[in-house]
């Protein structure tokens, strides 16, 4: 069973644009609640794009920061457990390990598994790199947001234990392959879209795309939002 580290943290200004972020994390050292909007004493600076009830926990794999590193050495010294935000680390799970609507156990919690990170300009700030958000969204190195379905009690040490899987679920890692894919086969977005468990923000935009892509059968579809871009305002 996946043993875990636990990240939270404030509201912060970013170094350039001053706009605030949760970003910035610190490790946890005592145990903590978690409720339905996740870890008690962890903030989200803009919530129409984190936080909330399907994007409550995120979990970032541990393993990937190597790979950051090595494609961007000159922001390597930061690129280190916990820098990107995430509230749950761990170096046994990555996105080819678990399913669309999967449940785990943390401490007397659960969750579920419903949706990847879609990254944001903010990391490409805070490590003062461009390009680090987009490597991450084409590379598929993104972790993942739980539901929390069972409020309870995490502590650092914790191990996460699968306890259930939708029938036919993909993981992760194919889910984000087809959402990705040039024109993906209608069929395979029907099925991600109705997976048990998925997140609905998610199920709309994949329901939107199918649309789209029925009624333009020989048009170029336009290519899905690798991350969230800089806005013009704060």
């Amino acid at each position: 069973m996946p043993q875990v580290s636990l990240y939270i943290g404030g509201i912060r200004p970013l170094p350039e644009s001053g706009r605030p972020t949760g970003i910035y994390k610190q490790l946890v050292a005592t145990a903590l609640d978690l409720g339905p909007e996740g870890l008690v004493g962890d903030h989200q600076a803009d919530r129409r794009v984190h936080g909330g009830p399907d994007k409550a926990v995120h979990l970032y794999p541990a393993a990937h920061y190597a790979r950051l590193a090595a494609r961007f050495p000159e922001a390597a010294g930061q690129l280190v457990v916990g820098s990107l935000g995430e509230n749950i680390s761990t170096a046994e799970l990555d996105e080819g390990d678990v399913r669309i609507g999967d449940i785990w156990q943390l401490g007397s919690a659960r969750l579920q598994v419903c949706q990847p990170r879609n990254p944001c300009w903010k990391i490409d700030e805070r490590f003062a790199c461009e390009g680090i958000a987009a490597f991450i969204a084409e590379q598929n190195l993104t972790g993942w947001y739980w539901r929390v379905l069972t409020p309870g009690r995490v502590a650092p040490g914790d191990r996460l234990a699968w306890e259930a899987s939708p029938a036919g679920s993909p993981t992760l890692a194919e889910a984000m392959r087809c959402w990705q894919s040039h024109r993906p086969a209608p069929g395979e977005l029907e099925s991600l879209a109705a997976c048990p468990g998925i997140a609905d923000n998610w199920r709309q935009k994949i329901l939107k795309r199918l649309d789209w892509l029925r009624h333009n059968p020989d048009r170029q579809p336009p290519a899905p939002p690798p991350f969230h871009v800089k806005p013009e305002q704060p």
